[in-house]
């Protein structure tokens, strides 16, 4: 389903860099549909950088990415959001808009893409049930801890129905107990058929889950086994 072939990433030197900074260097690899993957590596590893090449936010400097048979790094920008909508993305900030409800957050989502209103009034709910949250859609995000915020992160990557669901870090602002309920809802989302990429740099995660395991060092792939374990 998801497949990197060869594929650098450099950004060139600049008025803050002096140096080129080499992000990822000739890494290859394959992800299957429905696979639940953990993208492990300390900070500037690469990792976000592998997650901004699969969803065409970034070109690769070399090399090939592939989504379901599409060459990511080929395709027009403005086709870019339809390729989008098939992968859902969770980030460690939530990124939600604080002066909408979080009904109107996740709205927002399919309000965009032109979906009609009764959609909205439908999908907007299930979404929040997959989550836990259908007792929270009138709740604006300073009403919420810090947990229920990613949940409706989530809520708002799944409202497309993706094929996949990407997750950047999601954990990294959170206490254990949240860290795990989001962590066991990743895990629900894959038994629903859609395929999970957990980026983490936490060693309980990456431990505890037994999943297979893609490790990053200084844009490198050190590592790449099933029920893998912490090697950073």
């Amino acid at each position: 389903m998801i497949k990197f072939q060869g594929v650098s990433k450099i950004y060139p030197a600049n008025h803050l860099e002096k140096n080129q900074t080499v992000a990822l260097k000739d890494i290859s690899f394959e992800i299957k549909d429905k696979e639940f993957v953990l993208v492990a590596g300390k900070s500037g590893a690469g990792k976000t950088t592998l997650i901004k090449l699969l969803i065409g936010e970034e070109r690769p400097t070399k090399g090939r990415v592939f989504f379901d048979n599409l060459e990511v790094n080929k395709i027009k920008k403005g086709d870019l959001p339809k390729l989008r909508r098939r992968v859902g993305v969770v980030f460690q900030d939530y990124k939600l808009l604080p002066k909408k409800t979080v009904f109107e957050n996740i709205a927002y989502a399919l309000e965009v893409i032109g979906a009609p209103e009764e959609q909205i009034k439908t999908e907007v709910p299930k979404v929040l049930k997959i989550v836990g949250l259908e007792h929270c859609l009138q709740h604006f995000p300073s009403e919420l801890s810090g947990g229920e915020k990613q949940r409706v992160s989530i809520a708002r990557a799944l409202i497309h129905r993706p094929e996949v669901i990407i997750a950047d870090e999601p954990t990294g602002n959170l206490d254990p107990y949240h860290t795990w309920d989001i962590i066991k809802l990743l895990v629900k989302i894959n038994k629903l058929d859609t395929t999970v990429i957990l980026a983490t740099h936490d060693q309980e995660i990456i431990n505890s889950l037994e999943k297979r395991v893609i490790s990053l060092e200084s844009g490198r792939i050190i590592s790449d086994k099933e029920k893998g374990k912490f090697v950073i």
